[in-house]
């Protein structure tokens, strides 16, 4: 066999230290869209400070994760206590609900002078809110597949979307990024295959804290 690095073993058989077959399953899709979001898309630096909204979900608990990992300084918006609960134990250094709990005003205590960064993972007026909170010359970037009204343009904002790209490039690249962050891939609910149609049910319902996966075997 090839001397292959950690990153190339993760995607052809082999698991990350500290994640479990499971866990190394619900990664890839989610994780290439939570890192081209925070590496590509908004560039993340070193001391910068990004709201990533709607950080409960199933990308939302890589990308704060993987901003942290960055030097980020991390606003998470969570659906409910338990998902405030579970982001901040994900590094995040605030976090509040976005249902309940006044996003602007928390944002502006965060980053006074205004957030650097937007990576909306949801839509609506949370995302609106969360817009209000960036600096003049910050910007937003969100997934093509977030919900829809999509955010409005403003002026000195930049505001994009992006596709997450599958390729053998990326797939190291997020294998590094996985060992280098001690990636945790929280579970929601686990479903036999037979059980598909119970885990779209699920996800119907809302509030999914991370993500939701079906068990072949």
């Amino acid at each position: 066999m090839p001397n292959m690095s950690p990153s190339v073993q993760t995607w052809s058989g082999w698991l990350p230290e500290g994640l479990d077959l499971q866990q190394a399953g619900a990664i890839p899709t989610t994780g290439l869209t939570a890192l081209q979001g925070v590496d590509g898309a908004l560039d993340l630096k070193q001391g910068m400070s990004v709201i990533v909204h709607g950080a409960s979900g199933a990308v939302g608990t890589l990308a704060v994760q993987f901003a942290k990992l960055r030097g980020a300084r991390v606003f998470a918006t969570a659906s409910g206590e338990d998902g405030v609960a579970l982001v901040r134990q994900l590094g995040a250094d605030a976090a509040v609900d976005g249902r309940r709990q006044d996003i602007l005003a928390a944002a502006r205590e965060f980053a006074p002078n205004g957030v650097d960064a937007v990576l909306a993972l949801a839509g609506g007026d949370g995302l609106e809110r969360c817009l209000d909170a960036l600096r003049p010359g910050g910007r937003s970037a969100y997934p093509d597949w977030v919900d829809n009204p999509q955010p409005q343009e403003r002026p000195n904002i930049e505001i994009g979307s992006y596709d997450a790209v599958p390729a053998p490039r990326e797939y190291e690249e997020l294998g590094r990024a996985i060992t280098a962050a001690k990636l945790q891939a929280p579970i929601a609910a686990t479903y036999s295959l037979a059980e598909a149609a119970k885990a779209h049910e699920r996800i119907a319902a809302g509030h999914v804290l991370g993500k939701v996966v079906l068990r072949i075997r």
